[in-house]
């Protein structure tokens, strides 16, 4: 009887060990038979716009419409990662992606009630439900699922499994991964969440459209307990926390997802499409702050009104802030537009950089007199914005009461195109009609600018006379270029000139340097200021471009630009004067220094014929060392002025030029050079070039 027994228990095991190797054959014919998982769509994520800290800006929906944002282990709160394995999936660490005791349950389940009760599914099982989503609720697709998450965990680790949980999880609607639930229902990312904030975020996966909080608060409440109770019944956080979880509120309501700095968001997106994370030198919190500003002034001024903005870091180039306009959403303010890259009329913005080349070539000083009285050239008599003249003032009161009249005699003697140029060298994209000979109306608003370039230039002056090429974007390795437009004493004077500029209403004094514009018709107002550290750029108007009356640069920018500064929490310093900067009163300033010529006449004629560097062009990069040979003579060419012409190289006299206007020199190696020349009434023209 023993040896029968015996006999049939090796029976039942060869039939056994035999079924499970049927199984087993089965299973693996199974998993060979099924293509290779398709991971594309799950790796897609939503385009996310981050500001340098890594906060976030604004996220945008993927293609197909759906909210589904980048997200790590590191970006959400641990207590909520503690939950979500205990309530769905208490052995994940420790199963191959298949639980067998859950599926064994399942199994007996099944055979008991003759229906599907409880799935037995694993965390992996849901992720490959997600990364293949199947209507049917079967046992041929159980075991898809299975031999998925099998297949998931051997090709990556648990926390990858769980990170793309966290990122594919149904939360209702178009909401896809709990960091876009948590914006969406609690108005915050997941770092950091109250127990039962996170329980609501556990338990919303399971019936994502019948528990939306939205919609359904008390069966998201009721949802939320049950998650809560297996924490106590499992001991997972003491009892007096889940109370106090129990006692939260469930949020009623859907938010809206962030938006800050929009317009620049925009901007990444369409500069670099196919990249999900943008990384942005904006700061969020000075961005909040500037777009508040701009929200409430542009309210307080009119409908129909926007203001725009920009803050740079000196040191960087770097853009801290930008306000595209005071409403985004605003259609009576057309607040999509990105008013910061619009080309306006900047009215008196650009005076500074007219005295500053003045100053530069030794055409008048801070101290010179200059006269403010009625002036016509040709047929263009230039007046002041109050129509009065202020007869004789020093250049220094003149660019700080912004006088229009002394501002255009100085650029009859330095010339449009000079100026234009000069701009153009900071790296400043100054627009003019098409076929259009610049006149002297282009220093009082005759041409167009960005409020972007305007504050690259105004950078510039605080950097010493050396523009930078705005920086928008972290960790692209690249240097930005530096452009040499004004040396170091003009600059350091202008920017002790504007320091002195008249303050706004109710503002206090010599706080930074600042200067204001008007356009013509009062489309624009400006005001341009900088310290040490920061330049910040402002414009007020329509962005249709329509006149708003009253609209004054001093009376409407200026206290914005004020505010702006005050927002940035740091007191101003003042500019370090360079040993060579030259401090006198005019009584004191060298005679040529203490009036600006008197001998020009102011005709287009005689404009015209004023002496003019014709070659080499003002910005100009010559290649003398390309044969080989080493460096070869430059050619000089001028045009205009009384013979004889002297030409200085670097401070250097070189000698008369012959009657032809000619002259060359061997440059002593390759670099940046300074080139002048003045005729015999002392009029000049002073180029700077690059030899290479």
């Amino acid at each position: 009887m023993t040896i029968w027994r015996e006999r049939g228990w090796v029976r039942l095991a060869i039939v056994a060990g035999a079924l499970c190797l049927a199984l087993v054959a089965g299973l693996a014919g199974f998993a060979w038979s099924l293509p290779p998982l398709d991971m594309s769509a799950a790796r897609e994520r939503s385009p996310v716009v981050l500001d340098r800290h890594g906060a976030l800006l604004r996220p945008f929906t993927t293609p197909d419409g759906r909210w589904r944002l980048p997200v790590s282990l590191t970006d959400v709160d641990p207590r909520y990662v503690k939950l979500l394995l205990g309530y769905e999936d208490r052995r994940f660490r420790s199963h191959p992606g298949v639980d067998a005791r859950s599926m064994a349950r399942a199994g007996l389940q099944l055979v008991a009630r003759g229906r599907i009760v409880s799935g037995g599914s694993t965390l992996t099982m849901q992720v490959a439900r997600l990364i293949e989503p199947r209507g049917e609720r079967s046992i041929l697709a159980k075991l898809r699922q299975a031999t998925r998450a099998v297949q998931l965990e051997r090709a990556m680790g648990k926390d990858d499994v769980l990170t793309l949980y966290l990122a594919l999880a149904p939360f209702g609607g178009n909401l896809e991964g709990v960091r876009a639930a948590s914006l969406a229902y609690l108005g915050k990312e997941p770092k950091r969440l109250s127990l039962g904030e996170a329980a609501l975020l556990v338990a919303l996966p399971q019936s994502p459209e019948t528990r939306r909080p939205d919609r359904f608060p008390s069966v998201a409440r009721k949802a939320r307990d049950r998650v809560l109770d297996r924490a106590q019944a499992l001991a997972l956080f003491a009892d007096s926390e889940i109370d106090n979880a129990r006692a939260e509120p469930v949020p009623g309501e859907r938010r809206v997802f962030p938006s800050r700095a929009p317009q620049a968001a925009e901007a990444a997106l369409r500069e670099r499409p196919a990249e999900t994370v943008h990384r942005l030198t904006l700061d969020l919190t000075l961005q909040a702050s500037l777009e508040t500003l701009a929200r409430e002034r542009a309210a307080a001024i009119g409908p129909k009104v926007s203001v725009a903005m920009v803050a740079l870091d000196n040191s960087s180039g770097e853009v801290l802030a930008s306000v595209g306009g005071a409403e985004y959403l605003s259609a009576e303010r057309l607040g999509a537009i990105d008013l910061t890259r619009a080309i306006r009329s900047p009215g008196s913005a650009l005076k500074p950089f007219i005295y500053g080349i003045a100053f530069e070539e030794g055409v008048a000083h801070p101290e010179t007199l200059l006269q403010d009285r009625p002036s016509k050239y040709g047929l263009y008599a230039p007046e002041n914005f109050d129509l009065t003249f202020q007869g004789m003032v020093s250049a220094r009161q003149a660019l700080q009461m912004s006088l229009n009249v002394p501002a255009v005699d100085l650029l009859s003697i330095i010339g449009p195109q000079r100026f234009l140029t000069r701009l153009r060298v900071a790296g400043a994209a100054v627009a003019l009609p098409d076929a259009t000979v610049p006149g002297l109306s282009v220093g009082l608003g005759g041409v167009g600018i960005t409020l972007a370039d305007l504050a690259k230039l105004y950078m510039g002056v605080a950097r010493g006379g050396e523009s930078l090429d705005l920086v928008r974007r972290l960790g692209d390795g690249a240097r930005p270029e530096t452009h040499r437009f004004l040396d170091p004493v003009t600059a350091w004077y202008l920017a002790d000139v504007l320091r002195g500029s008249p303050p706004a209403p109710n503002a206090p004094a010599g706080r930074f340097a600042f200067k204001t514009g008007t356009s013509y018709g009062y489309r624009d107002a400006w005001a341009a200021g900088f310290d040490t550290k920061h330049t910040i750029a402002v414009w007020v108007g329509r962005a249709d471009g329509a006149p708003v009356p009253g609209l004054v640069g001093r009376l409407v920018a200026a206290p914005i630009l004020n505010d702006a500064f005050a927002r940035l929490g740091v007191a101003p310093e003042a500019f370090p004067r360079p040993v060579n900067a030259l401090v006198a009163t005019n009584a004191t300033l060298p005679a040529p220094l203490r009036h600006t010529r008197t001998d020009i006449a102011k005709t287009a004629t005689s404009l015209a014929q004023q002496v003019r560097i014709a070659f080499p062009p003002d910005g100009a990069k010559l290649d003398l060392a390309s044969s080989g040979e080493g460096v070869r003579d430059v050619l000089l060419k001028a045009q205009g002025g009384v013979t004889p012409l002297t030409w200085i190289i670097d401070g250097k006299p070189l000698g008369v030029s012959n009657s032809r206007r000619q002259a060359s020199f061997t440059p002593d190696g390759l670099g940046f050079v300074r080139i002048l020349v003045m005729d015999a009434k002392g009029a000049s023209d002073s180029v700077s070039v690059r030899l290479q």
